[in-house]
């Protein structure tokens, strides 16, 4: 297969998969119109990239394109709209990173409590301090609310907890025995989880659901001077509330990630929360480590390798969760060229869509069974056409969702 990889990814991963028989290009620079044109010229079926953007310019300039793989977790760069409009699949790499996240995070609650930035550029100024910077809180027995229940969730839950500290977990598809199972208190909502807390982090993907999550009513929840702490995604946490209650409620944060962040690795960024002294930031680092590009890496060549041989990739994440079919029409077959066919060529001119459709293939490759799901349930004198047919032995159709 021909494959695209438009952004930096560890050097073992293109030759790797060059010594698997694909035609590897790597151009990390590629982005908008210049991805347009690479994708239109070279007219790959997989295309890989990290933080690059792929829009409906680029899905719809790249004509043999079937597969785009995010590697990394989030796939809001990627237009699944438009992917899905046009078939073609996008796959992410979910819980890869989840560790170098989880390790930044509790660096930044460290940070934080030990004022761990100050006292460097206190030193750095030439100035000794340890009178106004010496002083800290400590993790020990404090409590941290959780917002989300992820990879990256989890990893944050153990590490917290290997530090003594308290943990409190909202996610609307936690129950409270998985939160047991965790070690952690269940909260019903996140300003349950907020409530007098010591100090918090979400984990959570950004969504119209999610913008703005972490408000005024979450942080007003939380105690005077908590830590908040947001690695995950900008938007989630609202900004200008964040500022307002690190100016009147002595809260402070660690952000990895903002609202409005500059593209790429390089750049100018001004905005206000960046010199919020209230705020220790980092220059969204958190899959940042070798072993979690490594990592992410590994798993780009695992989906590429099962897009090879199966045609669909793992962890994809554009497939209908429900399609519309409503009845299943189950055909056991002689396997024999054009069997399958006939019965298609049948629906067709029934004008019934099929939805999804398999075919098993008994010992000996005699006989199969093909299991094909329509959008409505065709008529009597269809069933009757098929059973008819040479090489069939049997046809059932099935309502699906009934008992």
């Amino acid at each position: 297969m021909k494959i695209l990889i438009a952004d930096k990814l560890p050097a073992f991963l293109p030759e790797r998969l060059r010594e698997r028989g694909h035609d590897v290009t790597v151009s990390p620079s590629l982005a908008g119109d210049a991805l347009s044109a690479a994708l239109a010229e070279l007219a790959p079926e997989v295309l890989v990239v990290r933080s690059t953007e792929v829009r409906a310019p680029q899905l719809e300039a790249g004509a043999a394109l079937g597969l785009v793989i995010r590697a990394g977790a989030g796939v809001n760069t990627i237009d699944l709209e438009t992917a899905s409009r046009r078939g073609v699949f996008v796959a992410n790499c979910p819980g890869k990173n989840a560790v170098a996240v989880a390790e930044l995070t509790l660096a930044h609650l460290l940070a934080l409590d030990r004022r761990l930035p100050d006292n460097v550029a206190a030193l750095r100024e030439g100035r000794w301090a340890k009178k106004t910077l010496g002083s800290g809180r400590g993790l020990l027995g404090r409590t941290l609310a959780v917002i989300g229940a992820g990879a990256i969730a989890r990893e944050v839950i153990a590490r917290a907890k290997a530090f003594g500290m308290k943990v409190r977990v909202h996610s609307r598809s936690l129950t409270p025995e998985d939160a047991a199972a965790l070690g952690a208190a269940w909260a019903g909502s996140v300003v349950d989880a907020c409530r007098d807390a010591d100090a918090l982090t979400v984990h959570v993907a950004l969504t119209p659901d999610t913008r703005g999550l972490i408000g005024e009513e979450a942080l007003s929840a939380l105690r005077a001077g908590a830590y908040v702490v947001n690695t995950a995604r900008g938007g989630i946490v609202d900004e200008a509330a964040l500022a307002r209650h690190i100016a009147e409620r002595g809260l402070r944060a660690g952000l990895d990630v903002y609202e409005h962040e500059p593209k790429g690795g390089e750049g100018a960024f001004d905005d206000a929360i960046g010199r919020d002294a209230g705020v220790y930031g980092t220059h969204h680092i958190g899959a940042s480590t070798d072993q979690a590009e490594e990592a992410v890496a590994e798993e780009v060549a695992r989906i590429i390798s099962a897009y090879r041989r199966t045609g669909r990739p793992t962890s994809c994440v554009n497939l209908a969760e429900q399609t519309p079919a409503t009845h299943m029409l189950v055909v056991r077959h002689e396997d024999r060229v054009g069997v399958l066919a006939s019965v298609l060529e049948t629906l067709r001119a029934a004008e019934v869509n099929v939805q999804e459709m398999e075919n098993i293939v008994f010992s000996g490759a005699h006989a199969a069974c093909a299991r094909i799901q329509l959008d409505h349930a065709p008529g009597d004198d269809v069933v009757v056409a098929l059973r008819a047919r040479e090489h069939v032995f049997a046809v059932a159709l099935v309502a699906l969702g009934g008992a």
